[in-house]
This record gives structure tokens, C-alpha cells and sequence, in this order.
């Protein structure tokens, strides 16, 4: 209607002015409401092509959307194990800090394997005081047979002597049976050193891998214990959080609720038609305005343009996609941020707005080479940003009236 009333003040208006002090025609008598359309053809014929023009010159280079959001990340409340839940911590809208307890999950088999790995660590440790005796009585043993070798060794030794000075002194049967003895004795010796050296390897090896398993075990029990206590991982509101004691949660099925994270609205995600795919760039100002904070308009600039439309993705899956699956178009997704800081704090996170974003032709136009036509459609698509500003202003100013009153209040 604006473009249509800037357009018609400069064509029909003009041409009934011709028509009515230059010819002389009056309203009623020479132009009625049968004549309108051949007296004022001329002005009728050029308000149209121009509105038309002006309306595609206007929302082709200067874009606008209702779908502006300031979306907002939530982090589900979730155990890393299910469980029965035996006590918690906070209510519904309640603020936390990150690392501040939210609830507990029952823990009853997770000490239970903590005791009976701290049973197995004393039990061990019990062994290698066994080891320890083991391989002192080992010394002692090590030291009897070495006795018993010597003892034999110098009777085998005597005996050899003898019989080698004189034959006949001794039979040859006693010094086979001493020389018996002698290996025997030894024998005991070698015994009772590898007596010792399994005893020194349970001390060095067996018993400490033993200890070192249950005291992995003890470690992986506590961490199961303490995943059981779910605290928040950053600063935030917990919403819907309705759990309470003797509730099963699941990680996979049932979360317990869902955490806000503190954040001012420092952006918002707007979606652009894919017509305008070509105009949308990083660096454009734009101008936003919401109906949380009504009669306010709020400068911004698009600091990125996602390169891909969100429409057309697909997954791997067990199916063939149709082309027929992706007909609904998506739209040229852009971040745009406040022009000065703080534009948006009082904005409520996961707001709707409208936003129109402004093409600035003011580099082209410090080309020296430039021609004076091509300066004069630049400097018009720049004039005609006016238009839609003035449009986005109405919009805003209309809006509470039209959401309280028009629309029953809803």
C-alpha cells in the first residue's frame, strides 16, 4: 500500500492535475467513476509498472522475513547409567551453578563392589605377608640343606680318601651310598632355592598384579559410584525437572529434565528466501523488530550466511529419497548480530522477530570508472531501502495492536 501511494504521487496524481487545470475536466462531470480508468490511463498505466517495479526492486535487494529467532541451546539432564533415583537436590525453575549436585541414583551395587574390592586388596595384601614368611622360611631352608651338603660332601670326600689310599678299608658299597647322600643333599639345596625364588616372584610379580587388578577394580566401582551423583555442567535454570525419589531414569528413554544454560541473546538465526540467495552477504546492516520488545527497532549486522540449505540434506538410511521428499524449500539460512552492543538484552531467548537486511552499493559507487546510469540504479536501490525501513517501522508499531486487540488478546 506505502509503494502504491508513493507511486500513485507521481504518476495519477500528476496526470488528474493535467487533466483538471490544463483540460479542464471535473470530477463528476467530465471524470466519474466510468470514465476514471480513460481519463487517467496514462497515470493508471505508469503507477503500476512503477509499483510493481519499486515492490520487486524493494524485496529483491533489500530481503525481509518473519523468520527470525533467537535460538538458544538446552542441555538435557541425563546419568551416564539408569537407576533408581534415591534423592534430589533441586526444584523446577531453580537456578544452579555448574558442578552443583541435581540428583542421586541409588548406589547400593556400586558399594557393594567397592567393598568387595577392598576385600580383595586386603586379601592380597594378607598373601604377600604369606610371601614374606614363605621366603624367610626359604632362607632357613636354603641354609639347613646347604649344611647337609657340606656335611655329606666332607664325609663322601673322607671316604674317597680312604679307599684310594687303601682299598681294602672301606667297601665300595659305603662310598656309593655317601656319594647318594652327597647328591641328595644337594638336591635339597637346588629345592629349596627355587622354593625361594617362586617365593621372591609371588613378592615381585604375582601378588603386586593381583593388588594392581583389585585396586583397578576398586577405581572402576567409585567412578560408578560417582556418575551415580549428576551435577550441572555449566550455569543455567533447570525446566521440567518433576523427578523424585523411587523414579527409574534411563539415559536412552527418560530424561530427568532439561537444563538453560545462561546466555544473553547475542544473535539471531534468520531465514531468507532462496530467491534472494545472490543479494544475502556477510557485512549487510539490517533492522529487526520483536514482539517481546514491541516499538523497538533494533540495528544488526549478518555476520555469516550458512552455505547449504537445510532443506535438501539427507542421511544414510535403508530407503531411497525421492526428489518429491525435499519439495518443501528451505530458505538461505544467515546469523545476524546486534550493529552495537547490548541491542538485545532485554530480548527473551527463543523470541520471533521480523528483520529486513539493507544492500549498500556505497563501495560500487566510489568506483571512478563508473558510469552515470549504472550510478543512478545504484544510488535508487540504495533510496529504495528507505521504503522497506519505513514499512518494518509500521510493522512494529502495529504489531501490539494487532496481537492484543485484533487477534482477541491470543
Amino acid at each position: 500500500m506505502l509503494e502504491l501511494l508513493l507511486c500513485s504521487a507521481i504518476t495519477i496524481l500528476p496526470d488528474f492535475l493535467y487533466r483538471r487545470f490544463v483540460q479542464g475536466k471535473r470530477i463528476g462531470r467530465e471524470i466519474t467513476l466510468f470514465s476514471v480508468w480513460y481519463e487517467l490511463r496514462w497515470g493508471i498505466t505508469f503507477c503500476v509498472i512503477l509499483t510493481v517495479s519499486l515492490i520487486t526492486t524493494i524485496f529483491y535487494f533489500h530481503p525481509a522475513t518473519n523468520n527470525a529467532v533467537s535460538v538458544f541451546r538446552t542441555v538435557t539432564i541425563l546419568p551416564e547409567t539408569g537407576g533408581r533415583v534415591a534423592e534430589t537436590y533441586v526444584g523446577i525453575n531453580q537456578h544452579v551453578t555448574a558442578g552443583q549436585p541435581l540428583f542421586r541414583l541409588d548406589t547400593s551395587a556400586q558399594e557393594a563392589a567397592i567393598e568387595t574390592a577392598k576385600r580383595r586388596i586386603a586379601e592380597v595384601e594378607a598373601g604377600m605377608e604369606v610371601a614374606r614368611a614363605q621366603l624367610a622360611e626359604a632362607d632357613g631352608r636354603i641354609t639347613q640343606a646347604r649344611g647337609s651338603l657340606k656335611q655329606a660332601t666332607d664325609e663322601y670326600e673322607t671316604r674317597a680318601e680312604l679307599i684310594r689310599r687303601n682299598p681294602n678299608a672301606i667297601s665300595q658299597r659305603e662310598v656309593d651310598r655317601v656319594r647318594v647322600a652327597m647328591e641328595t643333599a644337594q638336591g635339597a639345596v637346588d629345592a629349596a632355592l627355587a622354593a625361594k625364588a617362586a617365593a621372591q616372584s609371588q613378592i615381585d610379580f604375582a601378588l603386586p598384579a593381583q593388588k594392581a587388578s583389585a585396586e583397578a577394580a576398586l577405581r572402576e566401582a567409585e567412578v560408578a559410584r560417582d556418575k551415580a551423583l549428576v551435577v550441572a555442567g555449566t550455569d543455567g535454570v533447570v525446566q521440567q525437572f518433576a523427578l523424585r525419589p523411587g523414579d527409574v531414569v534411563n539415559p536412552m528413554l527418560r530424561p530427568a529434565g532439561i537444563l538453560v544454560p545462561d546466555r544473553h541473546v547475542t544473535g539471531l538465526v534468520a531465514g531468507f528466501g532462496q530467491i534472494e540467495a545472490q543479494v544475502i552477504k556477510v557485512g549487510m546492516v539490517g533492522e529487526v523488530a520483536c514482539a517481546a520488545i514491541p516499538f523497538t527497532v533494533v540495528p544488526v549486522v549478518i555476520t555469516d550466511v550458512q552455505d547449504v540449505i537445510a532443506s535438501g540434506q539427507i542421511r544414510p538410511t535403508d530407503q531411497l529419497q525421492d526428489a518429491t521428499s525435499f519439495a518443501r524449500p528451505g530458505t538461505i539460512t544467515a546469523i545476524m548480530e546486534p550493529l552495537f552492543e547490548g541491542g538485545l538484552d532485554r530480548l527473551p531467548q527463543g523470541s520471533s522477530c521480523v528483520a529486513n537486511a539493507y544492500t549498500s552499493n556505497h563501495d560500487a559507487l566510489q568506483d571512478p570508472e563508473i558510469g552515470a546510469f549504472h550510478a543512478f540504479v545504484l544510488h535508487a536501490i540504495d533510496a529504495t531501502g528507505l521504503v522497506h525501513a519505513a514499512l518494518l517501522r509500521m510493522q512494529a508499531l502495529i504489531l501490539p495492536v494487532r496481537t492484543l486487540v485484533l487477534s482477541g488478546g491470543h
